[in-house]
């Protein structure tokens, strides 16, 4: 195996070209809609598995786009999914890339109250009074408070990306949107990470126009 003299503008296109053959080889041609969430949750992990457990629901790239274009804000999880999300690009479109998992009130009140920070921040981004798109990449418990308050009747969000990672509870949390009516991409089982969820949120901006 040889190392090959790749310009850096050429690296991502090949990596690409590379993906998507690998995807014919094994039998696997992910439809129209969805090929380019696929294929960027791949190249930021090098995990085909991506290719069968990213679960859309019906024209969920199609909402998301809308929601996006319409100036719709981006919360996340973590800060590491927030910077890896192009903040330059969502500005275009009037929206903003939030985190509130840092900031020390969120993090007193959940101390407080024998919580998560993550339940908390959902708490905090379901009374921005405008459209979100949440970006879950870590924490279970963000799914299950989301959820939660749409038992309760008193939030409903507009789209949720469920990709946390790990083992206790992810997977159960993950199911609550996935069986749900709430516009939705999800990855079933444990694999998941703040890049993922980046890598589906840039996958969208990068299919509308600049």
């Amino acid at each position: 195996m040889q190392i090959q003299n790749v310009s850096p503008e050429e690296i991502e296109k090949k990596s690409f070209e590379i993906i998507s053959r690998t995807l014919k080889e094994t039998g696997v041609v992910p439809d129209r809609e969805n090929a380019s969430v696929i294929m960027r949750c791949i190249h930021a992990s090098a995990d085909f598995d991506y290719a069968r457990t990213l679960t859309f629901s019906k024209d969920a790239v199609g909402i998301m786009k809308k929601l996006i274009l319409g100036g719709a804000d981006i919360v996340t999880d973590t800060n590491m999914a927030k910077a890896g999300i192009n903040q330059n690009r969502l500005s275009l479109y009037g929206g903003t890339v939030r985190c509130f998992m840092a900031e020390e009130d969120v993090r007193t009140e959940a101390k407080a109250r024998r919580t998560t920070r993550a339940a908390v921040s959902m708490e905090r981004a379901a009374r921005l009074n405008r459209q979100v798109i949440f970006a879950i990449g870590n924490a279970p418990t963000a799914l299950i408070r989301l959820h939660e308050m749409m038992q309760e009747g008193i939030f409903r969000p507009d789209f949720v990306i469920g990709v946390p990672v790990g083992f206790v509870n992810v997977i159960p949390a993950k199911e609550l949107f996935a069986a749900s009516d709430v516009p939705h991409i999800i990855n079933r089982g444990p694999k998941g990470g703040s890049s993922i969820a980046a890598a589906i949120c840039n996958a969208v901006l990068y299919e509308l126009p600049s």
